[in-house]
Parts: C-alpha cells; sequence; structure tokens
C-alpha cells in the first residue's frame, strides 16, 4: 500500500518464497520513476532477508529500496491489517470458486477496484502525544 497515493500493489503466488517476494519488488520497480526511493515495511519472512534477496537488492542503485523490519514479536501494522480485514469483508465473503486461479482472479479484480478509488490514510495519531 502506498501511503503518498493510496494504491495497492498486489502480487498473488502459491507460495511467499524468495523468488516471489523478488517479483514482487520488480513489480515495484517498474511501477516508481527511476531514482524514487521505494521505503517498505515488512516483517521478518526469511524471503526478506533471504541470500537471494540481498543478491538481487545488492544490483539495484544504492537507495533504491529501503526495508524497515517489524519486531519479531509485534504484528503487522493495524493499518494492513485493517485493509485486509475491509478486503475480506467486501470482497472475498460468501463468494465461491471453483479454484484457486479463479480466487487469484477474485483478488486481483477486487485490488483493481480498491485502485479505482484509492484512499490516502490520514494519521491521527502524533509523535508528540507518544511523550
Amino acid at each position: 500500500m502506498d501511503l503518498l497515493t493510496g494504491k495497492v500493489h498486489a502480487l498473488v503466488k502459491d507460495r511467499h518464497r524468495s523468488r516471489e517476494f523478488i517479483e514482487f519488488l520488480k513489480l515495484l520497480d517498474a511501477a516508481y520513476p527511476a531514482g524514487t526511493a521505494i521505503k517498505l515495511i515488512l516483517d521478518n519472512h526469511s524471503a526478506h532477508i533471504s541470500k537471494e534477496t540481498r543478491a538481487w537488492l545488492d544490483k539495484r542503485p544504492a537507495g533504491r529500496f529501503e526495508f524497515t523490519f517489524t519486531p519479531k514479536h509485534g504484528s503487522w501494522l493495524n493499518l494492513i491489517e485493517g485493509f485486509f480485514s475491509k478486503f475480506a469483508r467486501s470482497v472475498l465473503r460468501h463468494i465461491r470458486v471453483t479454484s484457486k486461479h479463479e480466487l487469484k482472479e477474485r483478488i486481483m479484480a477486487g485490488i483493481e477496484d480498491v485502485n479505482r478509488h484509492p484512499v490516502i490514510h490520514t494519521w491521527s495519531y502524533k509523535l508528540a502525544d507518544a511523550a
């Protein structure tokens, strides 16, 4: 989810290994102009820190991708959890599919619908409130 535009970038795969994560990074790389820093907040999944992923990142221009990892004991960001919850209730609830392929098509159609009218999240929590 791009916090500046509200656009959701998605890639639906059967597995989540390094090669699928790199495919997602390539999708992001193509979506943004060269020279733009792409900052990602990720969990500590092994695909995000693997040798294969690091080798691919090493071939990219310095500063193109910047990763921030959530704490190992923490949960995903509430913003993403909320998005998945709303998406599941509005797009996936009560659907019947006959194959994984059809499920993938439904998910991607739902993402396209979300991206037709992206919502930019307005942060209500201020850093000064934390003190």
